[in-house]
């Protein structure tokens, strides 16, 4: 099949599975524009409340999806000599491409500065108030650099839990993973609680998400009420920034990366997973896309042994589309509520978003989610950046399925490299389109 068409159908299952939220912002639009030349002060407060709602229900869920994931993504490779032999490899790999990808986002944000453009938007308190917590948290943290590292080791887990300390909450949970892979089959009942936790939390999840639609529409609305449709001026700078920084993250950083750690040719590689790539970016989730992607790499020359171990730790653990997203919507939020970007501060986001992409699930609007790791790390969350998140919620949908489809691509693109270090890729399969089988 034709690329342009992989990329329509692409673009066609993004709209039919994800008509509601579409339907949602459109909807949006237009009442906003309406409420905008006609005052209804009420239908405004209670568009306003829909969309704390939302976000607060958002909030809710972070830390126990954050917990499980990580519980299960490493228990899942367990004490075998393959944590050893290709764990490492797959460690480095996906922290040379999140590096990357947050290094760009930052840039490109600093460069451009997508947020001056939303500032006039917001209110002059509210501005205020989350400059004061982002300085007061940096101070704090500038003069006791020390203490900083101190604090991401909880002396009592149980209070960091209560009081949402996410760094400190992650050491534990990383800590406590790696000691139950390494104690063998008596680790099952706590596994299968995670295991639980996890599922009980995805399907809570789900059920936000199917709230996403009015949830959208409330912050759609209510956003383009209070500024008219000059928002989308504002907004287009910040998504020409993610277009940017995730075309440098395909044509750029993957090549150059296959390049310097392995013989695979980028263009043949991408012929390979082109389906993958196109249902990540229609799907948005790159769980969903995961057996589709095994399928490519494995008919298409690379080995059951590495993509099976590789791609689905890679779907849970490495996001660095998400990353990228993350830390330009940060900037973004920073420079709009009029904060100042120090180089501490900066460097504290980027790391902070490398943490908080890592623990991100693989469905529709979980770099989003997530983001409220970076923001408590600022002394920040996500309530006191109400009007902000409607900037970023506006065109959720469109960045999620661009971020999703570069998570993907890079998952391939580490598998392929790892299986030609290992020598376990068919390199006649691989380099020869016309024998590829399709893949429904």
């Amino acid at each position: 099949m034709k690329l342009h068409m992989q990329i329509l159908i692409a673009l066609g299952l993004g709209i039919k599975r994800n008509w509601h939220i579409f339907f949602g912002i459109i909807a949006g639009i237009l009442v906003g524009i309406f409420l905008h030349s006609h005052s209804f002060h009420l239908i405004h407060t209670l568009l306003i409340f829909i969309g704390q709602v939302f976000i607060r229900l958002i909030q809710m869920v972070v830390i126990p999806l954050v917990v499980s994931a990580i519980v299960i993504g490493i228990t899942s490779v367990g004490d075998n000599k393959q944590l050893g032999k290709f764990g490492s490899k797959m460690v480095l790999y996906y922290g040379i491409i999140t590096v990357a990808a947050v290094v760009i986002g930052a840039t490109l944000a600093l460069l451009f500065k997508p947020g001056l453009g939303a500032a006039h938007y917001i209110a002059a308190n509210s501005a205020s108030e989350v400059q004061t917590a982002v300085s007061t948290a940096m101070a704090q943290q500038q003069g006791n650099i020390l203490g900083i590292f101190l604090d991401f080791i909880p002396s009592n887990p149980l209070n960091a839990l209560a009081h949402g300390n996410m760094v400190a909450i992650i050491v534990f949970v990383l800590i406590f993973a790696v000691a139950l892979a390494k104690v063998g089959d008596v680790n099952r009942p706590i596994v299968s609680f995670f295991e639980s936790v996890f599922a009980a939390t995805m399907k809570i999840t789900d059920w936000i998400m199917f709230l996403a639609a009015p949830g959208v529409f409330a912050l759609t609305a209510s956003a383009v009420s209070s500024f008219g449709v000059d928002i989308f001026m504002s907004i287009s700078k910040y998504l020409g920034v993610l277009a940017i920084g995730f075309l440098l993250q395909l044509f750029v950083v993957y090549p150059l990366f296959l390049k310097f750690f392995s013989k695979v040719n980028i263009g043949m590689l991408y012929s390979a997973v082109a389906e993958a790539m196109m249902v990540a970016f229609g799907t948005a989730s790159s769980s969903a896309t995961l057996p589709l992607t095994i399928a490519c790499c494995e008919k298409r020359g690379i080995s059951h042994k590495i993509s099976s171990f590789v791609l689905p730790l890679g779907a849970t653990l490495n996001m660095d589309g998400t990353a990228l997203l993350q830390t330009v919507a940060v900037i973004f939020l920073a420079q709009a509520y009029g904060v100042v970007l120090t180089p501490f501060l900066v460097i504290q986001i980027g790391l902070l978003a490398i943490i908080a992409s890592s623990t991100c699930a693989g469905i529709p609007g979980a770099g989003l989610i997530t983001i409220a790791l970076i923001l408590n790390g600022m002394g920040l969350s996500p309530e006191q950046l109400v009007a902000g998140f409607a900037f970023l919620f506006t065109i959720e949908r469109v960045t999620d399925m661009m971020r999703t489809l570069v998570n993907v691509t890079s998952d391939a693109v580490v598998v392929a490299a790892i299986a030609d270090n290992e020598n376990e890729i068919n390199y006649e399969l691989l380099n020869n389109p016309q024998a590829y089988e399709d893949i429904a």
